[in-house]
């Protein structure tokens, strides 16, 4: 009976440390510098009808090349320049519901419009749009919350409308849910990764 318990436990043990890779990875503790996609996903609710009212916003790669050396400078000068200029508003303040996806008006906008405007905005000045992805993401608060992905080949960088800081994807804190497949920006990704999945 001993000798049984020895072999089931050693058993136990090897099946856990095979095991032990794959759960890491899906539980996103341990982080690369750029964000993985685990599985396909719906988009998000307000994005159903995004790439119909904004065609650029999930237009496929330019084949731009290389990122300019400077990119993060000017990321920054963009994400500070929106940040400043348009005022925060809720969807259901300016459009009556909850969850609408849209450029800012005169108005304001909300954090999604912010990533949409900063997406648009860095398009104009030539970066290619698989390097710009928008992503869901739950705050520090767990509350919903988007963001703008810089895809560099350092690794992925966020603009946030809640902050000037241009940070690594995995200095944020954030929860990230989803996010713009970059190879093809209708579709969306799941990601798990980061906050709450570590």
């Amino acid at each position: 009976m001993a000798g049984r318990r020895v072999d089931f436990t050693r058993a136990l043990a090897v099946s856990i440390a095979l095991m032990l890779p794959s759960i890491v990875d899906a539980a996103g503790q341990f982080h690369g510098p750029h964000l993985v996609a685990k599985f396909a996903a719906d988009p998000p609710r307000g994005a159903v009808d995004l790439c119909v009212r904004y065609q650029w916003a999930c237009s496929p790669k330019w084949g731009a090349g290389p990122l300019p050396p400077d990119i993060l400078k000017l990321a920054k000068q963009i994400n500070n320049d929106i940040n400043r200029r348009v005022r925060q508003i809720e969807d259901q303040r300016q459009y009556g519901r909850k969850e609408y996806w849209s450029l800012p008006t005169k108005r304001g906008g909300d954090c999604e419009d912010f990533a949409l405007l900063k997406k648009a905005a860095l398009m104009q000045r030539g970066i290619s749009p698989e390097n710009l992805l928008i992503a869901t993401v739950l705050d520090h608060r767990r509350n919903n919350h988007a963001v703008l992905v810089l895809r560099t080949t350092a690794g992925d960088y966020v603009l946030d409308n809640v902050t000037n800081r241009i940070l690594l994807w995995s200095k944020t804190r954030y929860s990230f849910l989803k996010m713009q497949d970059p190879n093809a920006p209708h579709k969306w990704h799941a990601l798990l990764a980061g906050g709450v999945f570590n």
